[in-house]
């Protein structure tokens, strides 16, 4: 950790599940790949005379030692949690550290929604035979409690609602409880929202998600920044990062990912889904001025990018008139999707597993930028040691995020 202070804050673990890979190597792999896992939904409750397009997870086996009693009360969403975390906290070595000393914030709220309607629709008639767990699990507090009661967490944990930026927001809200001295060690959890047709057919009508314009191309339909995007395209995803101070880390010699340099949260004071130039702008120029940097030290930018008609081109015009159009971008969502709530985590982590190969992944579907001047990755990989990186997620509300990571490499 070379040059570094010892209440810098760095990243020493992470852990990635998604439909494109489960842990980080099958997923960096399929990442610098461009490899995608867009279909029609086939997943019970995402249909109901609907064909809506995502990306979802493939079954996978669970560790020995998690409980089979817990897993089989636990959510969709939770079983991906625990298994999610279970990769950050083996290669962060979280078992030697006291379990008092660690804290977890999980961002997302309304998680489980697809369990929930799948539960009413079974019960609607027969209420009394509701299974008793279900006063525990329709909370999106019972993945705090899966994943305290698997690890022996004990410091803390809760759960941050920042709509699509609610994975960014939990990692601020960690690298917070790290400063201050709540714990020595906080996870950040982007969990999976478990969407159903419900949310699907509402997204569609505000005009958020794709339309059928694609159904009979499924692998089509994801195109952030491309003139002929059609929405955002749903996809399953979970990430995990663990945070500490640079002091704690060196102790223990925990191997850094990178450094969190600058950060920064702003609202639009606006309820509705439509994004807000000026509150982009301000986050971006509040976490380089935190990160002491200038725009020109960037050299590479992971957008929120979702193929959102009128996002796409707003952020595109704050990330101008911040003079950042010289630095790399690509859109890590048209390989991955857009999960929601996990999607500011899985894309720091994209952004991390970049600097770690020193290559930048493909962009799908760009085959026609709305704004051609920018240093865009377009269908093939690109070689480039990253710097200074900037990862952007907003959410519906008008939340903005911004954090800015170095390479300690």
């Amino acid at each position: 950790m070379k040059n570094q202070n010892q209440s810098d804050i760095f990243i020493t673990g992470i852990g990635i599940t998604s439909a494109i890979g489960k842990g980080k190597t099958a997923f960096t792999s399929a990442l610098m790949q461009g490899q995608h896992a867009f279909d029609v939904m086939q997943r019970p409750g995402r249909q109901k005379k609907t064909s809506f397009i995502g990306a979802e997870i493939p079954l996978f086996p669970f560790p020995e030692h998690f409980s089979k009693r817990v897993l089989r009360t636990a959510s969709f969403s939770g079983q991906v949690a625990m298994i999610t975390l279970q990769e950050a906290w083996d290669e962060a070595k979280l078992d030697a550290i006291d379990p008092s000393r660690v804290g977890l914030v999980i961002g997302g709220s309304n998680l489980q929604q697809r369990e929930l309607v799948q539960m009413y629709e079974t019960y609607q008639d027969r209420a009394r035979l509701v299974r008793p767990t279900y006063g525990i699990s329709f909370m999106d507090s019972d993945l705090c409690g899966l994943c305290t009661e698997q690890f022996g967490i004990k410091g803390f944990a809760y759960t941050v609602g920042g709509a699509s930026a609610s994975g960014q927001l939990a990692i601020i809200q960690a690298i917070h409880a790290v400063q201050t001295g709540q714990v020595d060690i906080c996870i950040a959890m982007g969990a999976l929202m478990d969407i159903t047709y419900w949310e699907c057919q509402a997204l569609r009508s505000l005009g958020a998600m794709g339309t059928d314009r694609y159904a009979k191309e499924p692998a089509m339909a994801c195109r952030p920044f491309d003139k002929n995007r059609d929405g955002f395209i749903y996809g399953e995803s979970c990430g995990v990062v663990v945070i500490e101070r640079a002091d704690f880390a060196m102790r223990r010699q925990a191997k850094p990912y990178a450094r969190i340099s600058g950060w920064a949260i702003g609202m639009d004071a606006n309820r509705n889904p439509n994004p807000s130039c000026e509150g982009e702008v301000g986050v971006i120029k509040k976490a380089l001025e935190y990160a002491k940097i200038s725009a020109q030290e960037i050299d590479y930018i992971n957008p929120h990018g979702t193929g959102s008609i009128i996002g796409d081109e707003i952020e595109i015009k704050a990330i101008r008139d911040c003079q950042l159009s010289h630095a790399y971008i690509n859109a890590t969502k048209s390989i991955t999707g857009h999960g929601l709530s996990a999607a500011g985590t899985v894309e720091v982590i994209a952004t991390l597993l970049q600097m770690k190969e020193s290559r930048l992944h493909p962009t799908r579907n760009l085959e026609d930028p709305i704004e051609s001047s920018f240093n865009w990755v377009g269908a093939e990989s690109v070689e480039h040691d990253i710097g200074h990186a900037l990862s952007l997620s907003m959410g519906f509300g008008g939340i903005n995020t911004a954090i800015c990571l170095e390479n300690t490499k």
